[in-house]
C-alpha cells in the first residue's frame, strides 16, 4: 500500500497492510527539537553538530524532515498556519543553541538575546517594540505565555475582545495551504493532515494569544476556566460567533483543497487531567458539544475529510460524547491516565473511534525507562490498537526534552519490527 491508502485504510477501520505511523504531522505528535536531534544523530542522517530547525517555538518542537520521513517509514504529512504560535513566519533562519547545548536554527523573529537574568523573552510577530508574550527562563525548555490582561470590569465586558483572532481566512493564507496541500500530493504518497486554526473552543493554549501584540479580553488561564462557569452566557456567546466564523472559512478551505485533505486537526482543548475529566459530561454537552457536533456536521456532508480530537488525561468518561459529537480520530490516548487502560479503550470504542498516539508512554516509560521496556510497551500497544485497524501509531503526545537516546533509537526501531502485529 502506498501511505496514503495505508492511513485511509486504517481510518475506514479496515486491516491495512502495517500500522500507520505518524510523526510531527501536527503540534501535538511532533517532538522537541532537541530530541529530534538526538535521533538524527542516532540514526546518522546527520554529521555531529548539524542543527535542527525550530518550527514551532511556542513548544520548541523540530522539524521532521523529509530524510527522517523517509528513514522511519513516516505516513503523514501535516499543514499548519503559516505563521508560527507567536505570529512569526518560518524564515530567515538563524543559528541559536538551546539551554542544553543543542545546535539549532530558529526563525528570524525568534529573539535570541537573553535578558540579563538569563531568561528569553519572545515577542509577537517578532516586533520587539510590543508587550513580550512568552518567556522560557534561563536553564529552561520550553517558552511560557506571558498574561497580558488588566483586570476585569464584568461591567464592561465585550464578546468582540475575544474574537480579535477569529476572522475569515485571507486569499494569503489560503494561497499558502492550497501550494502546500498540493505538493504534498504531487511529491509524495503521504496522508496529509492539515490545521487550519479557528476551529477548537477554548483551547488553554490559545486564550493568552501569544500572537497578538494587545490581546483584550479574558486572557489569563484562571480566569478563563473560571468563567467557563461563572460567565457562561459570554463564554457561549464566544463560540456561538466563532462557530459561525469556522463554518465559513471550512467552506472556503474545502472550495480550495477540495478532497486533497485526509485529516483535519479540528481541536487540542483539554478535557482531562491525569486523574479523570476537567468536566462532567453534561458539562461538555452543554458548553462545547453543540459547537464540535456542527463543525464535524458540516465536514461530513460536504467532504471526505476525517476529524481529529487531541485532549490529553483521562477522558473515558467523555469518549461517548466526543464519538456523538462526530469525531473520528482521538488523540493523545493517554494511557497512563486513570481509567484509559488500552485494551479497554480497544474493545469500547475502537469500532466507532481511530486511536491516533498511544504508542508509549512519554511522562514514564520513554523518558525514564531502558531500552527494552520501551520496546516492550511499543510492540503491546502495537498489539492491542492496530489490531483490525483503527490505529495510527504516535507516542502519547510530542516527544519531550531530556529522553535518551538509546530510547529513542530503541522507540522506532521497535515500530519497525513490530508494526506488521496489527495485520495478522
Amino acid at each position: 500500500m502506498t501511505s496514503r491508502e495505508r492511513v485511509r485504510k486504517a481510518l475506514a477501520h479496515e486491516q491495512p497492510d502495517r500500522v500507520p505511523l505518524d510523526l510531527g504531522a501536527s503540534p501535538v505528535t511532533g517532538m522537541h527539537v532537541s530530541s529530534v536531534y538526538l535521533l538524527r544523530q542516532a540514526l546518522g542522517l546527520d554529521a555531529p553538530g548539524a542543527p535542527v530547525k525550530v518550527v514551532e517555538p511556542y513548544q520548541m518542537l523540530g522539524e521532521t524532515g523529509a530524510d527522517l520521513v523517509e528513514a522511519l517509514g513516516v505516513d503523514v504529512l501535516g499543514v499548519g498556519p503559516s505563521a508560527t504560535m507567536f505570529g512569526f513566519k518560518n524564515e530567515g533562519w538563524k543559528p541559536w543553541t538551546t539551554f542544553d547545548g543543542t545546535p539549532v536554527l530558529v526563525p528570524e523573529g525568534f529573539n535570541t538575546e537573553p535578558e540579563a537574568n538569563g531568561d528569553i523573552l519572545m515577542y509577537p510577530e517578532g516586533d520587539r517594540s510590543a508587550p513580550p508574550s512568552g518567556r522560557m527562563p534561563e536553564g529552561g525548555f520550553y517558552l511560557d505565555a506571558i498574561v497580558r490582561q488588566p483586570p476585569i470590569d464584568d461591567d464592561n465586558l465585550n464578546v468582540e475582545d475575544n474574537l480579535q483572532e477569529f476572522a475569515p481566512v485571507s486569499d494569503e493564507e489560503l494561497d499558502y495551504f492550497r501550494t502546500e496541500v498540493q505538493r504534498i500530493r504531487t511529491e509524495t504518497d503521504k496522508a496529509i493532515l492539515v490545521n487550519f486554526g479557528g476551529t477548537a473552543f477554548g483551547d488553554i493554549a490559545l486564550v493568552p494569544a501569544v500572537w497578538l501584540k494587545h490581546p483584550r479580553g479574558i486572557r489569563d488561564v484562571e480566569e478563563w476556566y473560571v468563567s467557563t462557569v461563572l460567565r457562561r452566557d459570554y463564554v457561549h456567546e464566544v463560540f456561538e460567533r466563532q462557530c459561525e466564523i469556522a463554518l465559513q472559512n471550512l467552506a472556503t478551505f474545502h472550495d480550495a483543497l477540495g478532497d486533497r485533505v485526509d485529516i483535519v486537526y479540528m481541536t487540542g482543548t483539554d478535557f482531562g487531567h491525569q486523574n479523570g475529566p476537567f468536566i462532567g459530561p453534561q458539562a461538555y454537552r452543554d458548553l462545547y458539544q453543540p459547537f464540535h457536533k456542527a463543525l464535524n456536521d458540516w465536514i461530513h456532508a460536504h467532504t471526505n475529510w476525517k476529524t481529529f480530537i487531541h485532549s490529553c488525561g483521562s477522558v473515558v468518561a467523555l469518549i461517548d460524547d466526543f464519538i456523538d459529537a462526530g469525531f473520528d480520530i482521538l488523540n493523545p490516548v493517554q494511557c497512563s491516565a486513570a481509567g484509559m487502560d488500552p485494551q479497554g479503550l480497544k474493545d469500547r470504542f475502537g469500532d466507532r473511534l481511530t486511536f491516533w498516539g498511544g504508542g508509549v508512554d512519554t511522562q514514564h516509560t520513554l523518558p525514564f525507562g531502558t531500552p527494552e521496556e520501551v520496546r516492550d510497551e511499543v510492540r503491546e500497544r502495537l498489539r492491542i490498537f492496530g489490531a483490525g485497524g483503527g490505529y495510527v501509531f504516535n507516542p502519547i503526545h510530542n516527544v519531550q526534552v531530556r529522553t535518551p537516546q538509546e530510547n529513542l533509537k530503541a522507540l522506532y526501531d521497535a515500530v519497525a519490527e513490530f508494526r506488521d502485529l496489527g495485520a495478522g
